[in-house]
This record gives C-alpha cells, sequence and structure tokens, in this order.
C-alpha cells in the first residue's frame, strides 16, 4: 500500500500530526509558546507524550510547524498569477489581500496564535522573533511595491508615501485583529479595512 491510497500509515501519520499541529495552535494561542508545555500538547492531541516526540523532537519544531500552517492561507494566494508581481494589477492585489484577511475571521484560533506569539517575539531571545521580524518587513515591502505601483499609475489618493502607508495598513490589520478577538460583534474588521483602503484607493470599490 502507498502514500497516494489514501489509507496506512502515512495516511495516519498524516492525520495524526493535523491534530498536533491544531492542538499547537490552541496551545500557543492560549499560553504563548513559553506557556504551553510538551506533554499539555500532546494530552490536547490525544497521544502520548512519546508519540508526540516520534514528530516533533523540540517544541521549537512544534512552533515552526505552527507559523508555516499560519501562513498557508496567505501563501496560497500570494502563488496566484496576480499576486506575484503587485505591479501588474495592484488593485486585485489589494482585493486579494483583503480576502485573505477576511478569511483569518473563520480561523480564529490561528488569529489567536498570531496575536499571542507576535506580541510575546518581540524580546530577541524568542525561538519565532526572526520569523516574525521578517515576515512584517517581507509584508510591509508587499504593500510598498503595491502602493509604488498605485501611485505610478495615478490611482492612489494619499498625501502619504507608499512606505509609510505600507506600515499604516499591516498596523491596521493587526490592531484590528487584536480588537475582534476581545469583542467579534462589534468589531467589523472587513468594513474597516476596506475603508481604510478606499481613502486611499479608490479605484478599489468598482
Amino acid at each position: 500500500m502507498n502514500a497516494s491510497s489514501g489509507r496506512g500509515p502515512y495516511a495516519k501519520s498524516a492525520e495524526v500530526r493535523r491534530r498536533i499541529l491544531e492542538a499547537c495552535v490552541d496551545a500557543f494561542g492560549e499560553t504563548g509558546f513559553y506557556g504551553a508545555t510538551m506533554k499539555g500538547i500532546a494530552k490536547r492531541a490525544g497521544i502520548s507524550h512519546t508519540g508526540l516526540l516520534h514528530h516533533f523532537a523540540r517544541k521549537e519544531d512544534l512552533l515552526i510547524a505552527v507559523l508555516e500552517l499560519r501562513d498557508e492561507r496567505s501563501a496560497e494566494f500570494l502563488k496566484s498569477a496576480d499576486a506575484l508581481d503587485p505591479a501588474s494589477n495592484p488593485v486585485e492585489v489589494l482585493r486579494g489581500m483583503l480576502t485573505v484577511v477576511v478569511d483569518n475571521e473563520l480561523q480564529p484560533g490561528i488569529m489567536e496564535l498570531h496575536c499571542v506569539l507576535s506580541g510575546e517575539a518581540t524580546a530577541p531571545g524568542h525561538p519565532a522573533h526572526t520569523y516574525f521580524a521578517e515576515r512584517y518587513r517581507s509584508v510591509r515591502r508587499f504593500y510598498t511595491e503595491t502602493y509604488t505601483a498605485l501611485a505610478e499609475r495615478g490611482e492612489l489618493r494619499s498625501a502619504v508615501d507608499p512606505a509609510t502607508l505600507a506600515v499604516m495598513t499591516l498596523a491596521l490589520i493587526n490592531g484590528l485583529q487584536a480588537q475582534w478577538l476581545f469583542d467579534r460583534d462589534s468589531v467589523k474588521m472587513e468594513s474597516a479595512i476596506q475603508a481604510f483602503l478606499l481613502s486611499a484607493v479608490p479605484g478599489l470599490g468598482r
């Protein structure tokens, strides 16, 4: 029997790994990296501590895998033809990124994970410090290129320069995610982000 059959040890191993990562999302989202324990994660996943160590020998390995899981949705969009080059269709790029942000509402555990770990990882010695520093730089660069392309097309209606506007966009998204976790009924992420983007890029509403 091979992996493509959908049964057997390969499929079982993948299922166990998925349960482990889901347990990690919950654990890290609730207590942060340092507050979570390997034994606690194993218990959440419904496996033995030894079984967990078979898949992930260190908590740092789990952290890396969970952060990769968090980025899956964004990665799917960024691999699309339009998103590979913000200069090709910057308006559609912004629409697509808005969709990714709104999709996060369907994954509150992932959003909690991001808010907890990104705050915790500001400490230089945190194992996710470099990940978040590079991720923020990458996202800022992405938005800067998008806003620059819009400015060159005459479609940016803002006195703020593209680089600063990129910083403001990321700050707005992160702030709204944190507020939404506290008050999911009152905070409307999509409408708030859309209003901000429309103030700078009126063509987004067409």
